[in-house]
């Protein structure tokens, strides 16, 4: 009755750490300057003395989010990112400290779409998005040629017809 199934092999792309340090460094600066902005208004405006140690504080810890999600997890998140696409299912498998490996059943799959925002266009990655009827799944971070292949493979084991032409594919 049980299934053997065979662990997940496939990475997604090395260019992905750039990407997500670009992102998070675009975040945490445009945090930083915002926490900027208040404390100087505190000073400007003579606003209450706890408010500016509160906004020191916060900047302190996003300073130390901003370590972490720009030096460390983008690493992390690339070394243990595992996915593999079979007639049966999709598995995704992430995470080290609480990993989490998911099996999407084929029948379960209503669509498969590719996001691409502007960084990951410079690099030429997309995250592959698959829904279900109760979730969706994001393969982050692959190549674009392999993300495409990757969306007609699926949707032809999903067998998902194209709205507009009525044809097998994406």
């Amino acid at each position: 009755m049980y299934l053997h199934i065979i662990e997940p092999t496939e990475t997604i792309s090395n260019k992905a750490t750039k990407v997500w340090r670009i992102s998070n460094t675009i975040g945490h600066t445009t945090a930083l300057l915002i926490i900027g902005i208040l404390i100087t208004c505190t000073n400007q405006f003579d606003w209450y003395d706890w408010v500016e140690i509160v906004l020191y504080i916060l900047g302190g810890l996003l300073i130390l989010s901003a370590i972490f999600s720009i030096f460390i997890e983008p690493i992390y998140l690339q070394r243990t990112w595992r996915y593999q696409v079979d007639r049966e299912f999709v598995q995704l498998k992430f995470g080290k400290w609480q990993q989490q490996h998911v099996l999407i059943p084929m029948e379960k799959v209503e669509y498969v779409r590719t996001e691409q925002g502007p960084i990951m266009r410079r690099y030429d990655l997309y995250d592959l998005e698959i829904g279900t009827t109760t979730s969706i799944h994001k393969i982050p971070a692959i190549s674009s040629d392999i993300a495409k292949s990757l969306k007609i493979e699926i949707a032809t084991f999903a067998k998902i017809r194209d709205a507009e032409e009525g044809e097998m594919g994406a």
